[in-house]
């Protein structure tokens, strides 16, 4: 008879649910919220991790005398996996930079590090959760961070590894493939599917996964460019909206956010938001020499800080809630008064 399913976020030590499933050979449920949907469960054998740790190892330096600062909640299965190597592994885990020697951060928890001034001078930063532009991670490296970037998901567990978005090449024991602009991976630290509800998570009979993220594959380089849902109509033009992000961040090497919000007239309006006003200088002057006018941001808007999710991640629905409601600074063409 298989081992029973083990709910590890119902668990008190999530961390010691994962290690004790993994000796015993069960399977572990993780629950996950979808970039457009509500939580899921995924389910995947304790194995799939563990074996993954040698490799994880390895790339960060990771090893028993470490110190590794996770911040963010355990419910987000970066942080959880984070937690469950080093406690594998022999290292400590802190909930303070102070001695950290390495770190597990989205984007955006980085960026709030450095702008509070964190000490993270010498510490090895392992950035997940949302894409790390270059701009952000030349930042880090003045400050004295090395970072190391990966692109995965839940259900595919680690796909590509780097130092930002646009140095990403196949994580040890994982191929890529690019089929029709989505992301395909085939490895020995893929889910077994959902406990419940459905998801997007879809096989083929070569054993390769996705989860519908679309991008490119070039030179054995993966530039992930984000999820279908993310195509608006504008004006009778598609776009999908992350296109025109990954464009901008690319050209600028600063950060920022492409939203697509309902408009009365157009169907949907393409809007930028940025929390530097330089950013936007660059990306305006990028926008209009780079991209079709369709795809440009018809309306820019300068926000201090950008709303989060409980993972650390930008909240997307709550940053066009605040587009909506005219509740961030506009920001007119560079040059021109406001």
């Amino acid at each position: 008879m298989p081992a029973p399913i083990v709910d590890v976020m119902a668990a008190a030590d999530p961390v010691a649910v994962v290690l004790d499933a993994h000796a015993r050979g069960a399977s572990i449920a993780l629950r996950t919220s979808g970039t457009t949907s509500g939580p899921r469960s995924v389910v995947r054998t304790a194995a799939s991790w563990v074996d993954s740790f040698p490799a994880f190892s390895g790339l960060t330096g990771i090893d028993a005398g470490a110190r590794v600062w996770v911040p963010g909640p355990l419910s987000a299965t970066m942080n959880l996996f984070a937690a469950v190597h080093a406690r594998w592994i022999g290292a400590a885990v802190t909930g303070s930079p102070d001695g950290a020697t390495h770190a597990q951060l989205t984007p955006a928890a980085l960026a709030a590090a450095l702008d509070a001034g964190t000490p993270l001078d010498g510490v090895h930063v392992v950035v997940a959760g949302d894409r790390l532009g270059e701009g952000p991670a030349r930042r880090a490296a003045a400050a004295g961070v090395r970072t190391s970037h990966y692109y995965g998901a839940a259900e595919l567990s680690f796909v590509a590894w780097g130092t930002h978005e646009a140095d990403l090449r196949p994580f040890p024991g994982v191929e890529v493939s690019v089929r029709d602009g989505c992301v395909w991976a085939r490895s020995p630290w893929l889910s077994q599917g959902y406990a419940g509800e459905p998801g997007p998570l879809r096989i083929a009979a070569d054993g390769y996964a996705t989860v519908g993220d679309r991008g490119r594959l070039r030179d054995g380089v993966l530039a992930v460019t984000g999820r279908d849902e993310g195509t608006v109509v504008t004006a009778g033009a598609t776009v999908v909206v992350s296109d025109v992000e990954q464009a901008l961040r690319r050209a600028t090497g600063g950060d920022l956010v492409v939203l697509g919000v309902e408009h009365p007239r157009l169907g949907a309006q393409l809007v930028a938001v940025v929390a530097d006003r330089e950013v936007h200088a660059r990306a305006f002057a990028a926008a209009r020499s780079g991209l079709s006018r369709s795809h440009r941001p018809v309306r820019w808007y300068l926000a201090a800080e950008l709303p989060l999710t409980a993972a650390g991640k930008i909240d997307r629905a709550a940053l066009a809630a605040l587009v909506t409601r005219r509740a961030l600074t506009g920001l007119p063409p560079p040059g021109r008064a406001g």
